[in-house]
């Protein structure tokens, strides 16, 4: 038997994938990661042609997140001063926004292969 579902932190995932297609972002995926880390249960995974695209993205989902019934406020963010690889860390899960050649280059879907993934865009 698997891990237990979290619908939370999928319904999560899901509102920040749909968040990522808002601001045109490419290949919006999603990774069910639960019992194959200990540090999230869902990536979601975008890229996006330039730098500043990145960056208006990632900044789009926290000013999202931070308004309506239930505000959320990310644990950690990284890479926003260059905009190449920004990191969301939402707790139980962890968006990570590239530049469309930086993420081929890191791979992190190679790198979770056998996580069950959902795309979304």
């Amino acid at each position: 038997m698997g891990p237990a579902e979290n619908p939370a932190a999928k319904a999560l995932a899901h509102r920040i994938g749909n968040l990522l297609v808002d601001k045109k972002a490419q290949d919006v995926v999603i990774l069910d990661v639960r019992g194959m880390t200990s540090y999230a249960d869902y990536f979601v995974i975008a890229s996006a042609e330039t730098d500043r695209q990145v960056s208006a993205m990632a900044e789009n989902v926290q000013v999202q997140l931070k308004t309506g019934d239930e505000p959320m406020r990310p644990i950690g963010t990284e890479g926003f001063e260059t905009g190449q690889w920004v990191l969301l860390d939402y707790g139980e899960v962890v968006a990570h926004l590239f530049l469309t050649d930086l993420r081929a280059h890191y791979d992190l879907e190679g790198l979770w292969a056998d996580a069950s993934r959902e795309k979304l865009a």
